[in-house]
């Protein structure tokens, strides 16, 4: 199973609708993405850092799950344009993605 990451950090001056986020922009990629292997999405919301009273360091982090690589690069392949065109209604902050096996 692969886990992608898509990590919005949370920076000074930038804006994240989480309530859009979560009951759009999820809704949206759970539509498009359920016909290619989408497993689950999670969606987290930063709350602090690891040091007392430090600021998180990403404002929202979504966890998107599949099967294999290829059914995410196939859905990605259909819908990806569509999914990021999505992106400025939520937030201006440029997101970060990391794709990993789960292997624990």
């Amino acid at each position: 199973m692969i886990r992608v990451s898509v990590l919005y950090a949370n920076e000074p001056g930038k804006k994240f609708d989480h309530d859009y986020f979560v009951n759009k922009h999820m809704k949206l990629v759970r539509e498009r993405l359920s016909g290619s292997g989408l497993v689950r999405t999670e969606v987290d919301k930063g709350k602090a850092g690891g040091a007392p009273g430090a600021p998180a360091p990403f404002t929202a982090i979504a966890h998107i799950y599949f099967g294999t690589l290829p059914e995410f690069q196939k859905g990605m392949g259909q819908h990806g344009k569509e999914l990021m065109a999505d992106v400025p209604n939520y937030t201006d902050i440029q997101p970060q993605v990391q794709i990993s096996e789960i292997i624990g």
